[in-house]
């Protein structure tokens, strides 16, 4: 079976269908919060996004941003955008070592929302623009994105372990 170009999702269309799946779960999130579900229910949505995001940011650190550095030549551009993933991964980290009991356990989840959502905007502003324009294999990677997902989301687990501990660091 062959694939046209405009049939496949290229790269940015995996890495934006990412980013609008985590959105939809912070709504969801905030809903949870405003409907007063209890803390099992909104730790257990809060966990999966979390995960999400941490399988994402390994992507784009791996594959997607490599690629980007190579074809931009732009150090500046990607040193940000995995200046933010790292803060992130700061976020995460409070966030799955504090109880849902806590009281700034929601308040870290909306800071969390609001840090994800500039990311993302400048994200798409700056870096997926500019990749779109230039000669990126965009399709290939999409493939390579596709298939170590499936391998990020076999070992979620083993990400969510090394979450914990580098929160406990």
């Amino acid at each position: 079976m062959h694939t046209t170009k405009k049939q496949a999702p290229d790269a940015i269309d995996l890495l934006d269908a990412d980013h609008l799946a985590v959105h939809a779960m912070f709504e969801s999130y905030r809903d949870l919060v405003r409907t007063g579900a209890p803390a099992l229910q909104r730790r257990a949505l809060a966990e999966e996004i979390c995960m999400e995001l941490t399988i994402h940011a390994r992507l784009e650190e791996e594959l997607f941003y490599p690629a980007v550095r190579d074809a931009l030549n732009d150090e500046d551009l990607v040193d940000e955008a995995e200046e933010q993933h790292g803060s992130q991964r700061e976020f995460v980290a409070q966030i799955l070592s504090t109880s849902p009991e806590d009281e700034l356990y929601d308040a870290r989840v909306a800071v969390l929302a609001e840090y994800v959502a500039r990311h993302v905007r400048q994200e798409r502003e700056q870096v997926f623009n500019r990749a779109l324009a230039s000669r990126l294999d965009l399709q290939s990677l999409a493939r390579s994105l596709t298939i170590r997902k499936e391998e990020l989301r076999a070992v979620s687990d083993a990400l969510r372990e090394d979450a914990l501990a580098s929160a406990l660091a």
